[in-house]
């Protein structure tokens, strides 16, 4: 339920849930869905549910026992706001957090409502970064509600990018990342959506990240934009 992860803005994976429901455009092609199916047809005991949400208690102290610090995405595979997943288990992941304070932890969500409400009574630790996942201008809310958490850090995951973002309220973030969708059926991101967010994002002052182009083959269409590789992080990520 852990692992050195592949995706560029990070370094290690940790899913003490594993499984989720679509709720907006982003999820139409959801990579996690995919990869779940695999591990399943595989025997892969953790994935024994396919996709359903999923509570996995043995895993929650896996970054205890790492000695090396890092910066780790949780529940890769999952949204730990999900509406199936208790309150009380929430609070045991961001317990864990708070407790391994060597490690940079990334949280990502598209729930931004549970977020908002549940966020008074959870720890928020110097280490834990709080995100909001936004695909489309119609779901730009939902950083007015990931501002009100408590938060240390708070950064948009703007992936994948399905149309222009041309007004975003960027104050009390600290990170941007952006990036197209991949796999089969991908759909298209335009350069000036992602050039009109760079800009935004160097007006506030705010770490711009470029992850990728996407598309059907994402290698070959790799993560330079206008000849330059964007891997701005949050100052605090020093670890």
């Amino acid at each position: 339920m852990a692992s050195q992860s592949t995706i560029e803005w990070t370094e290690s994976t940790w899913n003490p849930v594993t499984g989720c429901t679509k709720i907006s455009p982003g999820c139409k092609l959801c990579y996690a869905e995919r990869m779940a199916h695999r591990l399943e047809a595989m025997g892969s005991p953790n994935y024994r549910n396919g996709f359903e949400t999923t509570l996995h208690l043995h895993a929650l102290g896996i970054p205890l026992k790492w000695k090396k610090p890092q910066i780790v995405f949780v529940n890769s595979m999952s949204d730990l706001f999900h509406d199936d997943v208790p309150l009380e288990f929430i609070q045991r992941v961001f317990e864990v957090m708070a407790q391994a304070s060597q490690h940079q932890f990334q949280v990502l969500t598209k729930r931004a409502e549970r977020l908002e409400k549940i966020s008074k009574d959870l720890i928020w630790s110097e280490n834990v970064w709080m995100g909001v996942s936004i695909e489309r201008a119609d779901y730009l809310y939902r950083i007015k509600r990931l501002r009100k958490t408590g938060a240390k850090i708070k950064f948009l995951s703007l992936e994948p990018l399905l149309g222009p973002l041309s007004k975003i309220n960027l104050k009390g973030m600290d990170w941007v990342i952006v990036g197209g969708e991949s796999g089969p059926g991908a759909r298209p991101m335009k350069p000036q959506w992602v050039t009109g967010i760079r800009e935004q994002c160097h007006q506030a002052n705010v770490p711009f990240f470029f992850k990728q182009w996407g598309g059907t083959n994402k290698k070959k269409a790799g993560r330079t934009l206008e000849g330059k590789t964007y891997d701005e992080m949050p100052e605090l990520a020093t670890i």
